[in-house]
């Protein structure tokens, strides 16, 4: 997997995984597969950091986004 997708996966991932975390605090229940999902994103996140030339930068990630999205909709 390329960098980018590695990147994308990895954000999406963890904003999903955000109410399911805050959901189990509120329900009184611990987060434990919402939590292991955050490791596995920012995991991901780090892979992807890691190995592109340069890295990222914030300015960056919308237009990787949309060539994400743009090469698995085609």
């Amino acid at each position: 997997m390329d960098p980018d997708t590695t990147l994308i996966a990895g954000l999406v991932m963890a904003v999903f995984s955000l109410p399911a975390i805050i959901s189990a605090f509120s329900d009184g229940r611990t987060p434990r597969v919402a939590a292991i999902v955050m490791v596995i994103a920012g995991g991901l996140v780090i892979y992807a950091l890691n190995t592109k030339q340069g890295g990222y930068r914030m300015q960056d990630i919308p237009e990787v986004f949309f060539q994400v999205v743009a090469k698995f909709t085609n």
